[in-house]
């Protein structure tokens, strides 16, 4: 079986005509019929009922349909990743991402794409609101977080996991807490940033997830000043893990509650809908994307 025919099958059910998907391939009528013939021929079974006036779906033909599709889906998405690497990129990208990812992996990321093309031109501001691409003249935007607005294309790169952490002296001075619920007696270093409230941290639970109201003496909305009180010991802190991978794993803070912490926000990439985007930006959202994914275990 060719994954080719499967697509063209699927073209068919599509159009509904054989005349039609031979006029977009650029084929003959026959040969579209013998190639749906050829596929009939293989797989042992007939998919379509032909007519002069309409072709119909056997009970075969459906089911084999939702596959022809799946492959012609994912034939055109990696043509799509692909198209345009051989063209020359030029012009200006405007975006937005989030202050962490901004210093962890996008300030390289994006400087790479730019030497890479030398013909384009990235600015890049680092903040953690959620811009009005449309009314500030944003191309793209990098958010953690549910975007809920349909006239926007969000596109998933990988969801980021929140920890509670706070370093050994820390600890060695107050307690290690034992369940989330002690956490209400200690000092929590607050990241005034999370939309669900600073002073709301979030864990799983036997049926679903529960908060935990804390306080604490230090709040903030830059993540590198509270990482800092947290390497410090004055505090436990609530953060995304990428925030404090290294650290970690270095033991200068201490991951307290490693399956409990119920926060995990997706990663995506946001631009204004469009039917088909400027193919330097669907090149940066895939280069931006790759270089995640190669250090999807900060995450």
């Amino acid at each position: 079986m060719r994954a080719d025919d499967l697509i063209l099958f699927a073209q068919v059910v599509e159009l509904g005509s054989f005349s039609k998907v031979a006029e977009l391939n650029n084929l003959t009528n026959s040969v579209v019929s013998k190639r749906v013939a050829r596929l009939e021929q293989e797989i042992g079974v007939q998919l379509l009922y032909r007519t002069t006036r309409k072709l119909t779906l056997t009970e075969a033909g459906k089911a084999l349909l939702s596959g022809a599709k799946n492959v012609k889906q994912a034939t055109q998405e990696a043509l799509d990743k692909v198209s345009g690497y051989g063209e020359a990129i030029s012009g200006h990208i405007k975006m937005s991402v989030p202050t962490i990812s901004g210093d962890l992996i996008l300030a390289d990321a994006v400087a790479e794409f730019c030497n890479k093309h030398p013909g384009l031109s990235v600015d890049m501001s680092l903040e953690n609101r959620f811009v009005n691409l449309v009314e500030e003249g944003y191309d793209l935007v990098i958010r953690t977080g549910y975007l809920e607005d349909s006239s926007m294309i969000a596109r998933h790169i990988l969801d980021s996991q929140w920890i509670v952490c706070a370093s050994p002296s820390y600890l060695a001075q107050n307690g290690k807490p034992l369940t989330p619920k002690d956490l209400t007696t200690h000092n929590c270093l607050q990241y005034a940033y999370q939309t669900t409230g600073a002073a709301d941290w979030e864990f799983k639970g036997d049926k679903e997830n529960y908060i935990v109201q804390v306080s604490g003496s230090f709040s903030t909305d830059n993540a590198t000043a509270l990482r800092k009180a947290a390497l410090g010991g004055h505090g436990i802190a609530y953060v995304p893990r990428c925030l404090v991978y290294h650290d970690i794993r270095d033991g200068q803070l201490v991951d307290i509650f490693p399956q409990q912490v119920g926060k995990k926000l997706g990663i995506y990439a946001v631009y204004p809908f469009t039917r088909q985007p400027p193919n330097k930006l669907r090149l940066l959202i895939e280069h931006i994307k790759q270089r995640y994914l190669a250090i999807s275990h900060y995450f």
